[in-house]
């Protein structure tokens, strides 16, 4: 199945892209070739495939869940402007 221009166009469009005319019909030849390579994909045989999220067989490896810094939030508030409650405070930009 090949593209036309002015699919190439609508598809343009909704991508919101401004191409020339050169451009156009580079992008057709290019397009064509991509839809002609799906086509190919899709005429494959995958009866008795079993769809899969991930090639590879694996699990993720997760560390222990602990705690391995302490809370210094009070040191690092000291050179804030205004804090309160452990809540840095600003000014309000919206009325």
């Amino acid at each position: 199945m090949s593209l036309d221009k002015d699919q190439v166009r609508h598809i343009a469009m909704l991508a919101r892209l401004k191409l020339t005319d050169e451009e156009y019909a580079i992008s057709v030849q290019k397009l064509s070739k991509i839809v002609d390579f799906v086509d190919q994909l899709s005429a494959a045989d995958t009866t008795g495939v079993v769809p899969m999220a991930h090639p590879l067989d694996a699990a993720q490896r997760l560390r222990p869940d602990v705690v391995t810094e302490s809370n210094e939030r009070d040191r690092y508030q000291e050179n804030a402007a205004s804090v309160s409650a452990g809540l840095y405070l600003v000014p309000k930009v919206l009325e």
